[in-house]
C-alpha cells in the first residue's frame, strides 16, 4: 500500500467517525473519543493493531486523533536521493524521537518513537473536526 492510498483511506475512516459521533459532541468530548481504550473498544476497523488489542507507542494515555502527524512528510514519488537511495519520507519538525528506517535502496521516516500527535495538548491546539485539514501540509502538492 502506498503512502497516498493509506492516507486517503484514513482520513476517510476518520470523516465517517467524526459524521457519526461528533455531531452530539464538543471538540474536546470529540477529541477524548478517540482515546485509544474508547477506540478499540468502540471503533475496532480504525486502526489493524486493535484487533491484536496493541498500542502503536507505548504510552498510558494513547489518543489516536491523529493517528498520523502532522509533521509526517511523504512522496511516494520521492523527495530526493541521499547517497543513492531515494528519500520517501521525513519529518518536518526533525523530532528527536523520530528515526530513519533505511534499506538498500529507499529511506522513510520511522516515527515509532515519537509521541508529538497522540498528546491530547498538541491535538486540541491543532484541532479540526477535518482530519484532512489538520494533515493539509504531509501529501506533496501536485
Amino acid at each position: 500500500m502506498s503512502y497516498s492510498s493509506w492516507f486517503q483511506a484514513h482520513g476517510q475512516k476518520h470523516r465517517e467517525i467524526v459524521d457519526r459521533v461528533g455531531s452530539k459532541m464538543s471538540d474536546r468530548e470529540l477529541m477524548e473519543y478517540f482515546r485509544w481504550d474508547n477506540m478499540v473498544a468502540k471503533e475496532i476497523d480504525f486502526c489493524p493493531l486493535y484487533a491484536k488489542n496493541k498500542k502503536c507507542h507505548d504510552v498510558e494515555l494513547l489518543n489516536c486523533y491523529l493517528c498520523a502527524c502532522p509533521n509526517f512528510r511523504f512522496d511516494d514519488s520521492i523527495f530526493s536521493q541521499e547517497g543513492g537511495k531515494n528519500l520517501y519520507s521525513y519529518c518536518d519538525i526533525e523530532s528527536k524521537d523520530g528515526a530513519k528506517y533505511i534499506t538498500d535502496d529507499a529511506i522513510h521516516q520511522n516515527c515509532s518513537g515519537c509521541l508529538v500527535p497522540h498528546s491530547e495538548e498538541y491535538i486540541y491546539s491543532n484541532f479540526s473536526r477535518d482530519w484532512f485539514d489538520i494533515m493539509k501540509n504531509v501529501e506533496p502538492k501536485s
